[in-house]
């Protein structure tokens, strides 16, 4: 038998779905990440139509089956609409997202991955930080929160103030992140260590960020 549940999540992908409907890809703090089919939420009288898009973030009533869920209704508290309206900020988020897709697993606890993919989306919409610094900072914290690279930079030929910004995203909490801005010759030295870690560390390539490159 399956039941109803509730669970607090932010959508990372939306795909059309049969004739009228769209499946989901949503992080969640209860669950990981999970897949939930918006039943007719193409549909331009659909109460699920704003709410099954990516960058939405909220609670979401789901009817939970055997192998799938079912969204019945949302309550959201931030649809990023900022994001859907600037090309190079939705390039950015669905980077972030696609980022997070690649991490989390279904049925673990994700809960960091959650928080700081919310706090890199909200940073994207701050005009006092370069996205390009939100983007290395997402990306250094990732793969820190998922155990994948090292955090020992005093090894490394950088400045004393490019290792104190790494050492700062490793170590700080989530929320303290998107406090600070860096020179232009740190945000060069940043970039060249994250351009290095993503080939040593992750083992796909993005489309989005394929996408985010050729625009810059």
């Amino acid at each position: 038998m399956g039941q109803t549940v509730v669970l607090t999540g932010l959508v990372l992908a939306a795909y059309p779905y049969g004739d009228y409907d769209k499946r989901l890809v949503v992080l969640t703090k209860e669950r990981g990440k999970i897949t939930a089919f918006a039943k007719g939420a193409r549909r331009q009288n659909s109460s699920l139509l704003a709410v099954s898009n990516p960058f939405v973030f909220g609670e979401f009533v789901l009817y939970e089956g055997r192998s799938s869920f079912n969204m019945m209704q949302a309550h959201i508290s931030n649809y990023f609409e900022g994001l859907t309206r600037d090309m190079e900020g939705a390039c950015y988020g669905c980077y972030f997202c696609e980022m997070a897709g690649y991490y989390t697993r279904e049925a673990s606890d994700e809960t960091e991955m959650l928080k700081l993919l919310y706090q890199s989306l909200r940073a994207l919409l701050n005009p006092r930080i370069s996205r390009e610094l939100a983007r290395y900072i997402y990306e250094l914290k990732a793969m820190v929160i998922n155990g994948d690279c090292p955090v020992d930079f005093e090894q490394m030929e950088l400045s004393p103030s490019a290792i104190y910004t790494l050492q700062f995203i490793a170590g700080a909490p989530v929320e303290k992140l998107y406090t600070f801005t860096v020179t232009p010759e740190v945000l060069g030295e940043v970039r060249n260590v994250l351009n290095q870690y993503r080939k040593l560390y992750i083992d796909r390539d993005f489309r989005s960020l394929e996408v985010l490159e050729a625009l810059r």
